[in-house]
């Protein structure tokens, strides 16, 4: 228990400094108007906390201390990856189509969407991640869906300040006490850090300064995806991605934003820290 307490508490730290230190250095010159939005209140924001969790979780990721080489080679390439192509879909992304089902459909019809060309390029480094976890083809695939399903269910929450980043902790914190109670350091540090580097940068998403976009949620939901795929069994890999796949279905139909807001419970939990409406 000790020994993963102490990697839960390295990962943790170790990924919260980095993406501090990314966020300070990305946002220390003046902001690039390509990585401003405007949210809600008509208020500018910047887009480059993404860019700032993905390179201080890889990062980190890169010099963590006690994680196997195949291991570490995964979590970055999973986690910087998804980041990239998260990261060019907010520079370049339209509005023509939106969701998983619009963008393949699209891609049917002959139109490269930038929304197409993330989904299919996270498909294949979520593939690759899992290829280099995974034992024999059966278990690659189902790891691998896993892996880009997180990434994109990831995405699909940062419509509200924090709220990714807290579905993240959520998410994360059960997975992070069965690796403690398992005595598992490896998955401890896997879980810990990519949830460190995102509470880190919470303040100033909750403040509406910064938001994840796709390329900080994508790689927080791939970096989550693969600390599951690494420590549950077999029985556990095939439950998260029916959960992924049954929440991305459904996301086509029926808005989160709506359900959560019709909760008291999920609504006060997605309204804590955040300013009033």
């Amino acid at each position: 228990m000790a020994r993963a307490l102490l990697g839960a508490l390295a990962g943790a730290v170790l990924g919260a400094v980095a993406a501090r230190a990314a966020y300070t250095a990305l946002t220390a010159k003046a902001r690039s108007k390509e990585w401003e939005r405007t949210n809600h209140r008509g208020e500018t924001l910047t887009l480059l906390e993404g860019p700032a969790f993905v390179a201080g979780a890889a990062g980190a990721l890169a010099i963590a201390p006690g994680l196997p080489a195949k291991t570490r080679l995964a979590a970055v390439l999973a986690g910087a990856g998804s980041g990239a192509l998260g990261a060019y879909d907010d520079l370049y992304g339209g509005s023509s189509s939106k969701g998983f089902k619009g963008h393949l459909s699209a891609l049917a019809r002959g139109q490269v969407t930038s929304g197409a060309v993330k989904i299919l390029g996270i498909g294949a480094t979520g593939l690759g991640a899992a290829a280099l976890v995974s034992r024999g083809p059966l278990d690659t695939l189902v790891n691998g869906a896993a892996i880009a399903g997180s990434a994109n269910l990831a995405n699909l929450f940062d419509l509200r300040p924090g709220r990714a980043i807290k579905v993240g902790l959520m998410a994360g914190g059960p997975l992070l006490a069965a690796c403690l109670l398992r005595r598992d350091a490896v998955g401890a540090a896997l879980v810990a850090l990519p949830l460190g580097a995102g509470a880190a940068l919470l303040p100033e998403d909750l403040g509406e300064q910064a938001m994840l976009g796709d390329a900080g949620a994508n790689a927080l939901g791939a970096l989550l995806g693969l600390a599951a795929v690494t420590t549950l069994g077999r029985r556990g890999r095939f439950a998260l991605l029916g959960t992924v796949a049954a929440l991305t279905a459904a996301s086509e139909k029926i808005s989160f934003t709506k359900v959560i807001a019709a909760n008291p419970v999920l609504h006060r939990i997605d309204m804590l820290g955040r300013r009033p409406a």
